[in-house]
């Protein structure tokens, strides 16, 4: 009698489940070691905009507030207030530092964030955040800047306390506005339950109002009242990298595209929300019309 062919019985799993399919078997001993290695923050797919800001909520943020080079008189009281805005925020003079000397710097120092402002003909037009170790940048335009000496008095205004502000966000509703958000959240450290300063960020057709009040509400909440103490301006999202601010080779992940027929509709909140365009609409409806002379 010729003798039973010899074979390799199929590896079975050590719980004693199915057989391993037979097109997995060479990848078994891979598998299980990538398996074994995987935690709560790896063992689920995640999109470069949760990697980047994973971590962040491990510490506070430390952040760099400077300007573009030779700035005027102007630029540079701005940088003074957007540094008492944020928490735990440093101004740094600019002087002849280069964009890659001031990155590196900046991580050097453990900085989570820089801010540089810039301006043309001496009125602040430009804001970027940059994130760090690896991004992102994102640069937004700014429109009708107002600094706390232009509010009123300083009886009037009152003074800036530098404790965490309360964060309020409206219309920030899509995939992009939920990106701004995260963005803008993490320059700020979380506040405590009883402090008076509240920040709000108001989208209204892709301007972000930017406005800065502290409350107070001696008779309980009935007796809640705002007092704005500045400074206060527009900010309009052009871009944004997927790299930091020296990295001229980034990626670009969004920018503004001025000439195409979608730009004009909304970027940061839900379609079918009140614009521009609607008031345009509901005021040609109740204008009176001319009609052979007479209004109607």
């Amino acid at each position: 009698r010729r003798p039973a062919p010899s074979h390799t019985p199929r590896p079975r799993p050590p719980s004693g489940g199915k057989p391993i399919p037979t097109d997995l078997r060479r990848d078994e001993a891979a598998l299980r070691r990538e398996v074994a290695l995987e935690d709560d923050s790896t063992a689920v797919p995640r999109a470069s905009a949760d990697d980047e800001y994973g971590r962040a909520a491990e510490r506070d943020p430390k952040v760099l507030v400077t300007t573009s080079r030779d700035p005027s008189s102007r630029l540079t009281a701005f940088s003074k207030e957007v540094r008492l805005v944020i928490p735990n925020a440093t101004r740094v003079n600019r002087g002849g530092q280069v964009v890659a000397d001031l990155v590196s710097s900046a991580r050097a120092h453990d900085f989570t964030d820089i801010v540089v402002l810039h301006e043309h003909r001496g009125e602040p037009d430009g804001l970027v955040v940059c994130h760090l170790p690896h991004g992102p940048t994102v640069s937004f335009g700014v429109h009708n800047a107002v600094l706390r000496h232009d509010l009123g008095a300083k009886k009037t205004v009152g003074t800036l306390s530098e404790a965490a502000p309360h964060l309020v966000f409206d219309g920030f509703t899509t995939a992009l506005g939920t990106r701004v958000k995260t963005v803008l959240t993490h320059l700020f450290p979380p506040p405590k339950p009883d402090a008076k300063r509240v920040i709000t960020f108001a989208n209204r057709a892709d301007h972000v109002s930017v406005r800065h009040h502290t409350f107070a509400a001696p008779r309980g909440p009935a007796s809640a009242a705002l007092t704005e103490v500045g400074p206060r301006f527009e900010l309009r999202l052009y871009q944004i990298k997927l790299g930091t601010l020296d990295n001229a080779a980034a990626e670009d992940e969004w920018a503004l595209r001025a000439y195409v027929r979608s730009a004009k509709k909304s970027k940061l909140a839900e379609e079918g929300g009140v614009g521009p365009a609607d008031f345009r609409m509901a005021a040609r409806a109740a204008a009176p019309r001319k009609r052979k002379g007479r209004e109607e």
